[in-house]
């Protein structure tokens, strides 16, 4: 029931191609037609964006075959078929050498290593003078609302950006610059999408118990966000590892 909702929606996450964009800006000056991995790329709207407005060699990385073949018909569909390769793989097993890529991107994945445990992972993955850009959700108040406390506590414990910022630190990097992003990515292009399905899944019928609760469960963190949004969001980090 989890892929039946979100397949073929935009994204899998908050985001955008404009946050993506300002993202790589952030990100500074790279080589020409720098290296990049995508990891945990979804259906690959970032791929996309790295490919066209920084001239990158995209390897993108999922584990979700169908989503990697979503992305290789948007890339020859856009004319990005070449600068853009399609790879099935864990992120917690990439197969990918050491000083690789001049970039590394990871926008609303590394939640699912853990991001402290993502960001020693993925080090040895820069080269030299290699940006890692990477999103994790985070405190946006100093006392978030009980309701949205009791949600990630439960699903994923956030942390405040400056403490986010500490465990960037401690795994081996420079905090470069950070961008919160905006309310508006996360309805456009994921949970306005996300919600006309469940309620197609509502009208077609859910059939299992386990299909309700995964609606149920979608629907209860769509509301979350209209109450409480302001209390947590997802804030983008552009990090660049320290000299051993």
């Amino acid at each position: 029931m989890f892929w039946a909702l979100h397949e073929g929606l935009p994204r899998q996450s908050a985001g955008s191609d404009a946050t993506t964009r300002r993202l790589l800006e952030l990100a500074g000056l790279l080589p020409d037609r720098p290296r990049a991995l995508d990891i945990g790329c979804g259906p690959g709207r970032a791929s996309l964006v790295l490919a066209r407005v920084a001239r990158a060699d995209v390897t993108a990385v999922d584990l979700h075959h169908p989503f990697l073949a979503e992305l290789r018909h948007s890339a020859a569909a856009s004319g990005l078929g070449g600068w853009i390769r399609p790879v099935l793989a864990s992120m917690t097993d990439l197969p990918c050498p050491d000083g690789a890529f001049d970039l590394v991107w990871a926008e609303g994945s590394a939640y699912i290593m853990g991001f402290a445990a993502a960001l020693r992972a993925w080090r040895r993955l820069l080269a030299p003078a290699g940006v890692l850009v990477v999103s994790e959700p985070v405190w946006t108040v100093d006392d978030p609302a009980p309701p949205a406390r009791a949600f990630w506590d439960t699903v994923y414990p956030l942390r405040t950006v400056a403490a986010t910022a500490d465990v960037a630190r401690a795994a081996g990097y420079e905090v470069v610059a950070t961008f919160q992003q905006p309310d508006s990515d996360w309805w456009a292009e994921y949970y306005d999408p996300l919600s006309a399905r469940l309620d197609q899944a509502e009208r077609t019928g859910l059939g299992t118990a386990a299909g309700r609760a995964a609606l149920d469960s979608c629907r209860a963190e769509i509301t979350l966000r209209r109450t409480h949004g302001a209390d947590y969001g997802y804030m983008g980090f552009v990090l660049r590892p320290r000299p051993s």
